[in-house]
């Protein structure tokens, strides 16, 4: 059964607009017993001086954060345009770019206090003052990438991921994998175009520059064809399909693979999902388990995202979750990366997912994973239920 959708809230963007401009104007605080002349003669750093870098209010050092986070986190993404829009007109500044410096004066206020501890790393309670402060600064960067990923519009959003995925510092190819496969085809067509207009290259180009190999074919044929989106199959192209997969796989020595690219790419959603079904009929073998078997690397993971979304998208998202709040450590970017994304679209089935495979509440296991305006923002999206 379809559930409801309730249209949005009416409100007011100007409103909005004025009350974030009032966030952020902040209020000047005292760094409780430290005194700013101190910091500077200890760290050297000129900025400390007149206190400038620790301006801020009750959410935080450089913003009314509760505030900023209630607005942005309770709009869609037309209602955010529209903030952002009047903001622009009353202000002459972007919303994004003022965000960009609220946080990024939290993290230098943040990055000073801390070297200002590790300066005075021989008593003992001033190395665990230096931690809380290490973690202030890890949750001001985890905030600030939240925050400017939402504000954008959904095809505005991927784009920006998978810029960053194939052209940043640090190449993610599973990051870049995950977005383009995981989309239907028109989400990836408005994607492709706002690349272009946002960096000024096609996506096919840097796809081309940063893969290789299978991944690489995989990934162009699937950003470039044509794909149907509708529920209907044709149950003789399924059996035909899941016939020529094993034919390119199990049934031979070494692994056809340009049989599984161009079925995999060529064919819809619902489709594949009957494949995978028709598969296990036949063969007695799960066709997740005929991938992992017959290919490797990011070519699997490809296909594997693919099959995935194909059978159950939000146990998928479930999944890539689960991973990484897993183990040592929190993988940040993988977290903010699926939570903001999908936030709009899947966001209840995904929990259920979660809840239904781990025994834990998403919330949950966000809450006991981050810290501060971070886990403030993340939980707000993804709601306490």
């Amino acid at each position: 059964m379809a559930s409801l959708t309730l249209p949005p809230a009416p409100t007011n963007p100007r409103q909005d607009a004025i009350d974030l401009h009032k966030a952020f104007k902040g209020r000047t605080v005292v760094v409780g017993v430290l005194d700013c002349q101190m910091l500077k003669t200890w760290t050297g750093r000129a900025e400390v001086g007149n206190g400038a870098a620790f301006k801020g209010s009750s959410g935080g050092f450089g913003c009314d954060s509760t505030t900023v986070i209630n607005i942005l986190t309770h709009r869609d993404s037309m209602q955010r345009a529209l903030i952002q829009q009047e903001y622009r007109t009353m202000y002459s500044e972007d919303l994004s770019r003022r965000i960009s410096s609220e946080l990024s004066g939290h993290h230098k206020a943040c990055k000073i206090l801390e070297e200002f501890f590790i300066l005075l790393n021989n008593r003992s309670n001033y190395k665990a003052n230096c931690s809380d402060i290490l973690n202030l600064a890890v949750d001001s960067d985890s905030s600030q990438k939240a925050m400017l990923l939402w504000i954008l519009d959904p095809a505005g959003r991927d784009a920006t991921v998978l810029r960053e995925a194939l052209s940043g510092d640090t190449i993610d190819l599973r990051a870049a994998t995950e977005i383009i496969c995981s989309r239907t085809p028109s989400q990836l067509q408005i994607m492709k175009q706002t690349y272009h207009a946002k960096f000024g290259t096609y996506l096919e180009h840097d796809i081309g520059q940063r893969t290789s190999g299978d991944h690489q074919k995989l990934l162009l044929a699937y950003v470039g064809i044509p794909r149907y989106e509708g529920p209907e199959v044709d149950p003789t192209i399924v059996t035909h399909d899941a016939k020529d997969l094993y034919k390119a796989g199990e049934k031979r020595l070494g692994t056809d693979e340009k049989t599984f690219i161009r079925i995999f790419t060529e064919r819809s959603w619902a489709h594949m999902a009957s494949v995978a079904s028709a598969y296990h009929h036949m063969y007695d073998r799960s066709l997740e388990k005929v991938v992992k078997s017959e290919t490797s690397g990011n070519f699997e993971l490809a296909l594997l995202t693919i099959l995935r979304c194909a059978e159950n998208p939000a146990k998928y998202f479930a999944k890539v979750l689960r991973k990484s709040m897993k183990g040592m450590g929190t993988d940040d970017s993988t977290l903010i990366r699926v939570v903001v994304t999908r936030t709009e679209i899947d966001m209840q089935y995904i929990k259920a997912e979660y809840y239904k495979k781990y025994k834990k509440s998403l919330a949950e296991a966000i809450h006991s994973e981050t810290s501060g305006n971070y886990r403030t923002f993340l939980l707000s999206l993804v709601g306490s239920h």
